[in-house]
């Protein structure tokens, strides 16, 4: 398709390198992309994104949908001019946040209908429609609507979801018109085994310019989901990109990436900043415990962000205790640093051979005791 490709760089083991090309630029995988659900990514600037490193962004149709509303912003001239954002863009389906957000929502063969979680008023979401609000949102990448259950959910139940997932998909391909954007599919199948390899099977069968993993991370245990990335993985075409949605917290990236997952997003280290937990190679440390107040350290020493290297641990409990916005442009500049670092380090590993080591050296250091 004009404006999108994939280029498959290097495999080791399963771990994955590869580069997008976008008609708003390139993008390196495995790439963390955060989330800016409302057409900002909270607290920060384009500007801040840029000096940070972000090579592409998650926008939620559903969100921009219901406010300002699509046309509005297809007559702003997209997303893109109206964020001021000048990189790649993804934005979802809508598909998850009607199942995490509205409490009425009734799923028929034509789609979803739903009631707006701002005001009530009711929509009716088609796989069409869902093509449609991202085409006029104008995003690089698009998503086909899926139905996402919760965990646990009976086989019968996942097996409809299935099915009505892989229909829809063919409906929104086909109804797709923009060809500089990108479709990618969503494959289910919630824990089934069985059901995976069908969802695979089916979405595929279809064709789409990526595919994503959907269904996970909604209850089930880490080791249950670990083990549907794997399998699913092995089972999706190699020359497509491979996107894990909403997983995001650090160990996530690291499993991930092992398995052959290219891309993944997710709202944890934004809205960690916001509740004053900063994330560490030692792991997570919550800035508003009473040990920080006249600690004169950064918080992390080796980190070069520039939060850590301006401003104290205690400087930054201050300010959170303080409720200062300064704190949560602080804390969310620190969090996404560390993820950039994080996925930058990991595409290192793949390409030297070592991910299983650096794999055992990210789980040692989270287990040094004292170390914040």
């Amino acid at each position: 398709m004009k404006g999108f490709s994939f280029k498959l760089l290097k495999i080791s083991s399963r771990s994955r390198i590869g580069e997008i090309i976008t008609p708003h630029g390139k993008v390196r995988t495995p790439v963390f992309m955060p989330v800016g659900s409302l057409g900002s990514v909270k607290s920060l600037s384009p500007r801040d994104l840029e000096e940070l490193g972000v090579e592409a962004i998650l926008v939620n149709a559903y969100h921009l949908y219901l406010r300002p509303g699509a046309e509005v912003i297809r007559e702003m001239g997209g997303l893109h001019s109206f964020m001021g954002w000048g990189g790649p863009i993804l934005t979802d389906s809508g598909g998850y946040q009607v199942f995490s957000l509205c409490k009425f929502r009734r799923i028929t063969p034509e789609g979803v209908e739903f009631r707006s979680h701002i005001d009530g008023s009711l929509h009716l979401f088609t796989p069409e429609r869902a093509i449609k609000v991202q085409e006029d949102l104008g995003a690089d990448i698009i998503m086909s609507l899926d139905e996402c259950l919760p965990y646990p959910s009976p086989w019968e139940e996942v097996e409809r979801a299935v099915r009505l997932t892989s229909e829809w998909a063919r409906r929104g391909k086909e109804a797709k018109r923009r060809d500089e954007q990108a479709l990618f599919g969503i494959v289910q199948g919630g824990v089934f085994e069985d059901l995976r390899r069908r969802s695979v099977e089916e979405i595929v069968e279809i064709g789409f310019d990526g595919y994503a993993i959907g269904g996970l991370s909604v209850g089930e245990e880490k080791s249950i989901t670990y083990d549907m990335v794997e399998l699913t993985c092995s089972l999706l075409p190699e020359e497509r990109p491979r996107y894990l949605m909403g997983m995001g917290a650090p160990e996530d990236l690291v499993e991930g990436v092992i398995r052959g997952v290219d891309m993944f997003d997710c709202v944890l280290p934004t809205r960690c900043a916001r509740t004053g937990e900063l994330f560490t190679r030692f792991g997570k440390m919550n800035i508003k415990n009473a040990r920080y107040a006249k600690d004169p350290r950064p918080v992390d020493p080796e980190c070069s962000c520039y939060t850590c290297r301006n401003f104290s641990r205690a400087y930054l409990r201050h300010l959170f205790l303080s409720r200062e916005l300064l704190s949560y442009w602080l804390n969310t500049i620190h969090n996404l640093h560390y993820y950039l670092i994080l996925m930058e380090e990991l595409r290192e590993a793949i390409e030297q051979g070592r991910i299983e080591e650096f794999r055992r050296h990210f789980y040692s250091q989270r287990a040094l005791p004292g170390q914040d």
